[in-house]
């Protein structure tokens, strides 16, 4: 279930073994499969452990790592990790996890499917085995949970219900729509003013660009998350939705892992999800410990067989609503999607006209060295006078030299300096 305190779970009672033990050694690490998810698993964490003596830090890619390699050789009591820059620190000698007590693995489906269970494998290996580890997740596939059972022993499961299902404070409907009027019936539903705020969710980080564009085109104050994005900028537009300066947050699956944005009254899945899984972290983002709210689900004709599999998983068919002023058979306002085709030649083309301008640059250059040359040539032979021929060259010498000091000098500053 989404929603429903998972981090406080955990959380709670590893302050309670950690906190009358000494400082200055990282007794426990939680390992997250997002950034926004492990800085929002440390800002709990630090809301909690507000009167104790217990530190922690966020390890995640996408900042500097000067910061994060301090807090791991304090030896913070907490260390809350994305796999990947977690397996950059530990390639160096400051970093190690050979005092973990407590090993948590948030959000377990998405840390052990195959992108993330090397770097999982690799970590285990690293932390002693004589440790307790936790699993928590809102989901928990028959495949995952076989796995898990691989890697503990004896493992003791918790289930709050009996399958995966929305929280139940979510109403859930289905919109029937083309694929291209999508964006036309979004800004129709926004329109309306029924949706103070919403979380948009879109299949690929090319879609949740386009779209955040167009919204903000027609007026809508909209920013987009997604992987490509740096984390100033993910960072930055997730804090900005969260105290309303932003009206609409589209993004791909990255913010459907456990972030809580408290009081969100709409997501709408502008793409169906191919996962029933991925569908129930997506709604569960609103309706989160016990307040209502609503889950829109734009519906193709091609993602009718999505739409069977999640209404499958959930037991149950979904509401389908039409909206009686909206134009279904309407010419779609401009492309929302720009096919990977043009995108591959825009592309090309930009690479080859940077190529034609360093070329061009290249060649200017070197033809005026040529005329340069020329001309110091034949001022020195046209040159009557010895002294002037002298002093001549004896200021191209001196500058010539002075020129070479400094080319030499500079790269090999530049080096020490980087």
């Amino acid at each position: 279930m989404t929603g429903s305190g998972k981090t406080a779970a955990f959380v709670l009672p590893i302050l309670h073994h950690l906190i009358a033990k000494p400082r200055g050694k990282t007794r426990a690490l939680v390992v997250t499969p997002t950034r926004e998810l492990a800085a929002q698993v440390l800002t709990a964490l630090d809301s909690m452990a507000v009167h104790t003596p217990i530190t922690a830090a966020a390890i995640y890619g996408g900042v500097g790592m000067a910061p994060q390699e301090h807090a791991m050789r304090a030896g913070v009591d907490v260390l809350v990790a994305t796999p990947g820059r977690l397996l950059d620190h530990l390639s160096s000698s400051y970093a190690s996890l050979k005092n973990i007590e407590f090993l948590v693995l948030d959000e377990a489906d998405r840390m052990l499917d195959m992108g993330f269970l090397p770097d999982i494998k690799r970590i285990l290996k690293m932390v002693p085995a004589k440790r307790q580890t936790l699993l928590f997740s809102a989901t928990m596939p028959p495949p995952i949970a076989a796995l898990t059972r691989e890697m503990l022993h004896n493992p003791l499961m918790i289930d709050l219900g009996r399958r995966s299902l929305p929280a139940v404070g979510i109403t859930q409907a289905v919109y029937p729509v083309k694929q291209d009027l999508k964006k036309d019936l979004l800004l129709a539903l926004l329109d309306r003013g029924e949706m103070a705020q919403a979380l948009v969710f879109t299949r690929t980080k090319h879609r949740a660009n386009r779209l955040a564009e167009q919204l903000v085109k027609r007026g809508i104050k909209a920013e987009r998350i997604h992987g490509n994005r740096s984390q100033s900028q993910r960072t930055a537009a997730l804090a900005g939705f969260k105290n309303g300066h932003y009206k609409v947050l589209v993004a791909t699956d990255i913010a459907a892992r456990g972030i809580d944005i408290e009081a969100l009254g709409h997501v709408v899945n502008f793409d169906v999800p191919q996962a029933p899984d991925d569908y129930i972290h997506r709604v569960g983002r609103t309706a989160r410990a016990g307040e209502v709210g609503d889950a829109f689900t734009f519906v193709a004709p091609d993602e009718q067989n999505d739409l069977r599999a999640i209404e499958k998983a959930i037991g149950k068919r979904l509401p389908q609503i039409t909206i009686p002023d909206f134009d279904y058979n309407a010419r779609p306002e401009g492309r929302l999607e720009i096919p990977i085709g043009e995108r591959i030649a825009a592309i090309r083309g930009r690479k080859a006209d940077e190529r034609a301008r360093s070329k061009a640059k290249a060649a200017r250059s070197g033809g005026s060295n040529g005329s340069h040359s020329s001309g110091s040539s034949g001022s020195s032979h046209g040159s009557g006078g010895s002294t002037r021929s002298g002093s001549s060259g004896g200021s191209a010498s001196g500058r010539s030299g002075s020129g070479g000091s400094r080319r030499s000098g500079g790269p090999y500053r530049s080096r020490r300096g980087r």
